[in-house]
């Protein structure tokens, strides 16, 4: 399980200093607010899921573990910022990085009310989400707390013209989109390359494998071979006993 880590204004340390770098005090008071309290109201029932700090971003492809939330936004918003200095500094052009903060701190928000847990503790799709995904809960919750309508824009696109339903169409749609996809890319490859390390080294699946772990492990085989990877996976599981 991550740790939590609560800041001053009662959510987690690392979502409170992306937020934190929103200059407009206004849409700041705004996103913060809505991170505090992830939820979403349909037909007068207030729908509300797991903490932020402790859901995972997906429950199978990427951030599949307690706390891959946290990391999933922390992550994207440092390569969205990356790209925005691209944007600056090689193109000499313009981007608004509040709007792509509030993009990458609102688009996977709402996906803890998404999920459910099961008898055996593994998360599956909640009886809402057999209605509605969520990026059309967030799309319709943000258009109902009355969010800029270029910051709709730049949530509703962020699964890009392939699997969206509309592509990015302003330059922060697009940054946040490819931040997004090469955060889930980069975490989601790496967790599938540590689990098949493990099952090659030990016959065994690695139960829940966070990114840090998985990380952790291919270091391992890239420096020190299947003897590194095979005393990496020791440490983890005692490292977990332990905890």
């Amino acid at each position: 399980m991550a740790l939590i880590h609560k800041g001053d204004l009662g959510m987690d340390s690392r979502l409170k200093k992306v937020v934190d770098k929103i200059q407009d005090s206004k849409l700041r008071k705004k996103i913060a607010q809505f991170v505090e309290n992830p939820t979403s109201e349909i037909e007068g029932k207030t729908y509300k899921g797991a903490p932020l700090e402790t859901s995972p971003a997906g429950l199978s492809h990427h951030h599949n573990y307690p706390g891959g939330y946290i990391e999933h936004v922390t992550a994207t918003a440092e390569i969205a910022l990356t790209l925005c200095d691209v944007v600056e500094k090689i193109y000499h052009s313009k981007v608004s990085r509040d709007l792509v903060l509030a993009g990458v701190l609102l688009h996977d928000v709402l996906k803890p009310i998404t999920y459910m847990e099961k008898e055996n503790g593994t998360l599956r799709k909640s009886p809402l989400a057999e209605r509605l995904d969520h990026l059309t809960l967030i799309v319709s919750e943000i258009v109902r707390r009355g969010f800029p309508l270029h910051l709709v824009h730049i949530v509703c696109a962020h699964h890009g013209y392939r699997y969206g339903p509309i592509g990015p169409r302003t330059t922060e749609a697009l940054v946040c989109h490819l931040a997004d996809i090469t955060d889930s890319k980069l975490n989601g490859e790496v967790l599938r390359a540590a689990q098949y390390l493990a099952r090659e080294a030990t016959g065994k699946e690695l139960r829940q494998i966070t990114g840090q772990e998985a990380f952790q492990i291919v270091h391992a085989k890239t420096m020190k071979g299947w003897e590194g990877v095979k005393k990496t996976l020791e440490k983890t599981r005692q490292k977990r006993y332990t905890n």
